[in-house]
């Protein structure tokens, strides 16, 4: 397989830009930045995803005193610190700490009232993908990472208030249609109650290009792997890249007041569909795509393949799969954004906050439905749409498991 340059394809052919998109933000505001981040202890939770990882890497150029980051992912932690002490004049402070254990554990408060006070807290943890609402028990997962561990990291907030709290938020918490969406529709709402007593913001932002365990980073794999290309011709998508990713949050972070939502401004005709990207990236390695009418045939294709042909299988397919959103955005029908503040940024205030009380009472509800004997989905989705009434789910009992 010929070698590519997956930052340069990024650049080239998904976000279309030879610099960063928050270029002229960081600049017109490296200053404050360099303020609030030189010297300064930060707690990075899930800091071994593409996005928390690009976040430390953000922070680092600005000489931050301490850095401690929490993963569940062991192996992605470790790569972490391989990359950044590869990384040629990237400052790493003598306190660069990580520890693979999960946020909502014992042991993480423990080490929380060890290693604090902490001047930033930032947490990345969070379950992304659409596919986990497939059942009653990823759905219980998804929300135990999404919201109910962000309310207990609150309340432990509380006890050493830091100067900066974040929270990554989605695109699909706007207008929510997938249950992943809805779960950080209600993590937002848990933040901006909390947000009245801590000083968090968070960011809404698009998909980040071959972030771990994406349909782009997959196309890597099934390169490698000899195996077809797949996906959906007609669902669009915001794309920023890895190292915009961390920007976006490091500013939404650093510079955000309380009850801040950040988002991108892209525009609509800035956004791509992943097959078009697949038929490109197939180009990078001197393929033409050969389109498959259905899943077998693109693996018999791939099975049999003639590398001396150029063509390399792919089945792209009509989005049928619960919870899918043909479209991004990131502003709500009953939100205002300002978007003068910040030449790429648009910032939303939260201004119905609802009272700590109200949110505690709500999350203990949803526990108590997720303690309930044989709980089914439909049971979850009509409590969802309880406390989101704009909550749009369509149920298909189609998920992305049973595709390729």
């Amino acid at each position: 397989m010929n070698f590519i340059d997956i930052n340069s394809f990024i650049k080239r052919k998904i976000t279309i830009r030879k610099e960063s998109f928050f270029k002229d933000d960081i600049q017109n505001h490296h200053e404050q930045l360099t303020r609030e981040i030189e010297g300064s202890s930060f707690l990075v939770v899930g800091g071994a995803g593409t996005i928390g990882s690009s976040f430390v890497k953000a922070i680092l150029k600005y000489r931050p005193k301490k850095v401690v980051i929490l993963d569940t992912n062991e192996n992605g932690l470790t790569e972490l610190v391989r990359d950044i002490r590869s990384t040629l004049n990237l400052y790493v402070p003598a306190e660069f700490i990580t520890y693979p254990i999960d946020y909502g554990s014992t042991i993480f408060e423990k080490l929380f009232h060890k290693q604090g006070p902490f001047d930033v807290i930032a947490n990345f943890a969070a379950h992304k993908h659409v596919r986990s609402e497939k059942d009653a028990f990823s759905i219980e997962a998804m929300f135990r990472n999404n919201v109910f561990n962000v309310e207990k990291l609150c309340k432990l907030a509380i006890k050493s208030p830091p100067k900066h709290f974040f929270c990554v938020s989605t695109d699909k918490a706007a207008n929510p249609v997938n249950v992943m969406g809805a779960s950080k529709k209600i993590m937002e709402e848990v933040l901006m109650a909390y947000s009245k007593v801590l000083p968090i913001s968070t960011a809404r932002f698009a998909n980040v290009a071959f972030s771990n365990g994406s349909l782009l980073q997959g196309f890597i794999e099934r390169i490698i792997k000899k195996q077809p290309l797949s996906a959906p011709h007609d669902v669009k998508r915001y794309f920023v890249s890895p190292e915009e990713s961390g920007q976006l949050c490091m500013i939404a972070c650093m510079l955000g007041a309380s009850k801040e939502v950040f988002f991108p401004k892209l525009r609509p005709d800035q956004m791509l569909t992943f097959s078009d990207i697949g038929v490109n990236f197939l180009k990078e390695f001197g393929f033409d795509a050969h389109l498959c009418i259905s899943e077998n045939e693109a693996k018999t294709y791939a099975d049999s393949m003639d590398s001396s042909l150029n063509k390399y299988p792919v089945y792209f397919f009509s989005s049928d799969t619960s919870g899918e959103k043909m479209y991004e955005e990131f502003v709500a029908d009953n939100e205002e954004s300002d978007m003068d503040r910040f030449s790429a940024l648009g910032v939303i205030s939260y201004e119905n906050r609802k009272p700590i009380e109200d949110i505690s009472m709500m999350t203990k509800e949803l526990l108590k439905v997720f303690e309930l004997p044989n709980l089914e989905k439909h049971i979850i989705l009509s409590k969802i749409k309880e406390i989101l009434p704009n909550f749009a789910h369509v149920e298909t009992h189609k998920n992305l498991d049973q595709k390729m």
